[in-house]
C-alpha cells in the first residue's frame, strides 16, 4: 500500500473513532442509535414481508443516520475524503487543470504598421480572454489600445519599423501575465500601474503592491524613434524584452 493511501485510511480510522467517542458521549444520539439498530434488526429478522416490517425499516435506517450525521467528527470524515480522493484521482490521472484555467491563455499580438487614417467613428471589436494569434492584422500607430480580461499576453514588435517621434501603446488588462518584445534602438518609456506584480525593465525587476511605476531606458532621450507604453493591470506581471 502507498503511503499517502495509508496515511488516508489512518486518518479516516481516526476520524470514526472520534465520531464512536461523541456518540456514547451524547446520550440523546446514543438511545437514537440503539433504537435504530434495534428495529432494523427487528425488521430484518422478520420472515414475512408485511408493511410494519417496512415501516419498521425505514424508521430504524432514518434514526440511525439522524444520529450519525450529528456527529462532527463524521462530516469530517465525508469531507477529508472527498478532498483526498478528489485531489489523488487527478494526480493520477495526470491531468493539469490549471493549463484549462482562462487566466494561462495566450494570446499573441503580431504588430505591423501602417500610415495613419481618419478612422472618426469606426468601432473594434476587442478580446477579453487570451487564446488568440494575430498575425496578419495591420496597426496604425494612433490605433494601439489593447484590452484584455486575462490570459498570458504576448505583443512582438520585433519585426516592425515604428515612425519617428513618438508613439503610444495602451494596455487595459485584469488577469496575466504580458510580455513586450522591442527591436533595439528605440527609447522607451513605461508606465504602469499595477495592484500587485512584478515588472521586469532593462533586466530590472521591481515589485508593485497598489503603486504607479515610471521608468525610461538609457537612450531615451536621445533616440528619434521613442515608445510609450502606458499598462493598467490589476494582477500580473509585465517584461519589456529587448529583442
Amino acid at each position: 500500500m502507498k503511503s499517502p493511501w495509508r496515511f488516508f485510511f489512518v486518518i479516516e480510522a481516526l476520524l470514526f473513532l472520534l465520531a464512536v467517542w461523541q456518540i456514547i458521549n451524547n446520550v440523546a444520539l446514543l438511545i437514537l442509535l440503539g433504537l435504530g439498530i434495534l428495529n432494523v434488526l427487528w425488521a430484518v429478522r422478520r420472515k414475512k414481508y408485511t408493511q410494519l416490517k417496512n415501516f419498521q425499516l425505514i424508521i430504524g435506517c432514518l434514526m440511525i443516520l439522524i444520529s450519525l450525521l450529528n456527529s462532527p467528527a463524521l462530516w469530517m470524515m465525508l469531507v477529508f475524503g472527498v478532498l483526498f480522493v478528489g485531489l489523488k484521482g487527478v494526480e493520477i490521472s495526470g491531468i493539469d487543470f490549471s493549463k484549462y484555467s482562462f487566466w494561462n491563455k495566450k494570446q499573441m499580438i503580431m504588430v505591423e504598421t501602417d500610415e495613419p487614417q481618419n478612422h472618426s467613428g469606426k468601432k473594434k471589436k476587442q478580446q477579453w480572454i487570451g487564446n488568440e494569434r494575430i498575425g496578419n492584422k495591420v496597426y496604425e500607430w494612433d490605433d494601439i489600445n489593447i484590452s484584455i480580461f486575462s490570459g498570458d499576453t504576448i505583443i512582438d514588435l520585433g519585426n516592425t519599423i515604428l515612425p519617428k517621434n513618438d508613439n503610444i501603446v495602451l494596455i487595459r488588462k485584469g488577469f496575466g501575465r504580458t510580455r513586450i518584445l522591442i527591436p533595439a534602438g528605440i527609447g522607451v518609456q513605461l508606465e504602469h500601474a499595477c495592484f500587485a506584480g512584478t515588472v521586469t525593465f532593462e533586466a530590472k525587476e521591481t515589485e508593485l503592491h497598489n503603486e504607479v511605476l515610471t521608468v525610461v531606458s538609457n537612450d531615451y532621450y536621445e533616440s528619434p524613434r521613442r515608445l510609450k507604453i502606458v499598462s493598467n493591470t490589476l494582477l500580473g506581471d509585465l517584461e519589456v524584452i529587448r529583442v
